[in-house]
């Protein structure tokens, strides 16, 4: 058990608990809420919430079981296609049920654990857990996405992302038909007020911007093309939620259940296609695109018939 103590600075005035504390300590928010909901912090001897706010000036208590290290596990993922490989990269088509990189709240397969069982070696840049990885998708979208398999390749593209000259596209089919049928999605994203593992538009959320594009529309749905300019957590599920048209199958943020059935889905309809990047080895401007997986086809297929 580690324990700290301190008293709460100015600039933390009305911050969430767990907010603070994530920002004091280093933690994520995800475990900083989990030590407040084990009770491991009190605010001048009173036992605090996660939502609670935080007053300058007052004592700060808290004590915690560290996490055990997280560990890359080879395991293999014989859906996992390899769409590219070089000295610099490997580009993947990953299939649903796949995380990107280990974590404490995940016992499933993972990206970095697949390719580990397959032979290939990643950069080891960045933390252990996450070496070589310079974006995510949700172990709940499938698509593409690039690893680095070399320090120069890491460091290029992690700037690349950060300063947003990747293309990243994006197909989706969500309940009904967005009005307008071509448009721009331009608001705050943050964690949601009431779930922890939720995201949602919040006044002061971070910056993120989307673009879609109606491609085919059904009597209940319709197939987006989606241009991310940003890449928060959930960007896309999050935004079409908040214009009323989730992503189908999507029941974390509101998909209608009897759909979801309807076209045998057990996860929100969205694949990463293509993605385009400046090779971090070559300098040239490189391009890949992937098809749908075969749940995600069979959905399309039902909709087109209806």
């Amino acid at each position: 058990m580690e324990s700290r103590s301190f008293p709460i600075p100015d600039g933390l005035e009305g911050v969430r608990v767990d907010a603070g504390l994530a920002k004091l300590l280093g933690f994520s928010r995800s475990f900083a809420a989990e030590i407040v909901e084990a009770g491991g912090v009190t605010v001048d001897g009173r036992e605090a919430g996660k939502s609670d706010r935080l007053q300058a000036g007052g004592w700060l208590e808290v004590s915690w079981q560290p996490k055990a290290e997280v560990q890359i596990v080879p395991i293999a993922v014989p859906d996992l296609t390899i769409v590219h490989d070089d000295d610099d990269i490997v580009v993947i088509d990953k299939p649903v049920g796949v995380a990107a990189h280990p974590a404490v709240s995940w016992e499933g397969p993972t990206v970095l654990g697949a390719l580990s069982a397959a032979g290939f070696r990643i950069s080891t840049s960045g933390a252990a857990e996450r070496a070589g990885i310079v974006h995510r998708l949700d172990a709940g979208t499938s698509g593409l996405m690039v690893v680095a398999k070399s320090e120069r390749a890491y460091t290029a593209l992690k700037r690349a992302f950060h300063d947003r000259t990747v293309e990243k596209i994006y197909h989706a089919v969500v309940q009904g038909h967005p009005d307008p049928l071509v448009g721009t999605i331009d608001a705050p994203i943050g964690r949601h007020p009431r779930s922890d593992w939720k995201f949602a538009v919040v006044a002061g959320g971070k910056p993120s911007v989307t673009h879609y594009e109606t491609i085919e529309a059904f009597p209940s749905a319709s197939l987006l093309e989606i241009h991310l300019e940003t890449g928060r957590t959930h960007q896309i599920r999050v935004h079409m939620a908040a214009q009323r048209h989730p992503c189908v199958g999507d029941s974390m943020y509101g998909a209608d259940p009897t759909l979801s059935a309807r076209l045998g889905l057990e996860r929100q309809w969205l694949h990463a296609v293509q993605l385009a990047f400046e090779h971090p080895g070559t300098g040239e401007w490189v391009t890949f695109t992937t098809g749908y997986p075969a749940d995600l086809q069979h959905a399309l297929d039902v909709l087109r018939a209806s």
